[in-house]
């Protein structure tokens, strides 16, 4: 998509500048990927005009794969942003009617070739929400992944102003979710999307008990047999400007806790969910039998996140691996 936000902390009626960058949750995540060195593609389809050529070289230029990309369609989804402070929330206007991937229709990508020598497949719900027909090649691609052994991860991204084509979420999205192993969501995805409704659980008040979430982890591994590890992220909203951030991992047997991070001056949380899916796919595949490294791995990435402006985390390995030593210092390095 490309994201067109209000420069610093002013109001869309206020700002006569609209600052113009690429985001979305796939490519968000595939950009954490490429930063910390894994060959990974991004798929979807974009308009033949300049703007789908500037998103092209946009995604080139931080090491993503385009050669799966497909082009067709009139224009590229759209979404403004309006950044909080304090006590004001973040606001966002989506523009994706009629976007080239909301017209998108199964046989349009070649799954099979997607697939060769690939290993992983990672989908949000935010994809299934734009229209019926991306619900149905997302559907189509989790059955290819699904047939060919590729893993199958998800970010369950409930977007209650996408969810406009007649459907719920709660009707499309379960049938996507049981071709998934691993899945990730927060307290609103699990009660809006699949039913699961915690308990016990205040998010308003700054602090997050992570043994609230254990039942609706065990719950959503009951209800879908194919998955083998559900992670939450948990976020403590303090202010727009303070967040507690920490995530948990369940495996079926055991429930992994992260560190918890304070984020007191948040620079950007808009793409916080995928730098940790980013970080997650990345700890899980190079950490391999180590969950709780995996875990604090995409805990520690997506704290980081909060500090660069725009949808793409882009930090290293090193940075990474640096704060989960405990440099929290932010000295300058030189």
């Amino acid at each position: 998509m490309l994201r067109l936000s209000t420069p610093d902390y002013l109001r869309f009626s206020q700002s006569n500048t609209l600052n113009a960058t690429f985001g979305g949750g796939e490519a968000n995540v595939a950009v954490s990927l490429a930063n910390f060195g894994i060959p990974v593609d991004y798929v979807t389809r974009l308009p033949k005009n300049d703007i789908g050529q500037a998103c092209l070289m946009d995604l080139r230029k931080y090491g993503v794969g385009v050669e799966n990309i497909v082009w067709g369609g009139d224009r590229l989804g759209i979404y403004f942003l309006e950044t909080g402070a304090v006590s004001r929330g973040s606001k966002v206007v989506y523009d994706r009617a009629h976007s080239a991937v909301s017209e998108i229709k199964p046989g349009m990508i070649d799954w099979n070739k997607v697939f060769e020598n690939a290993s992983w497949f990672h989908w949000t719900g935010i994809t299934p929400a734009i229209s019926q027909s991306a619900a149905d090649v997302c559907l189509e691609a989790i059955k290819k992944a699904n047939e060919l052994g590729v893993t199958v991860s998800c970010d369950l991204n409930y977007r209650k102003n996408l969810w406009k084509y007649g459907k719920k979420a709660g009707e499309v999205m379960p049938e996507l979710v049981a071709g998934t192993d691993i899945i990730l969501g927060n307290e609103e995805d699990a009660e809006m999307v699949l039913g699961i409704k915690p308990e016990g659980v205040n998010i308003t008040g700054g602090h997050v008990e992570a043994a609230a979430y254990e039942s609706v982890s065990k719950q959503i591994m009951t209800r879908f047999q194919r998955c083998k590890k559900v992670i939450t992220t948990l976020r403590g909203s303090v202010n727009a400007n303070h967040n507690s951030w920490s995530g948990i991992l369940w495996d079926g047997k055991k429930l992994y806790e992260s560190p918890t991070y304070q984020i007191t001056h948040i620079v950007d949380r808009v793409g916080g969910g995928d730098s940790f899916m980013g970080g997650l796919i990345y700890g899980l595949l190079t950490y391999e039998n180590d969950d709780q490294k995996a875990l604090n791995f995409a805990v520690a990435a997506s704290c980081l996140k909060h500090t660069i402006y725009g949808d793409y985390n882009q930090v290293t390995v090193d940075e990474v691996e640096k704060l989960i030593g405990g440099d929290a210092s932010g000295r300058v390095a030189r």
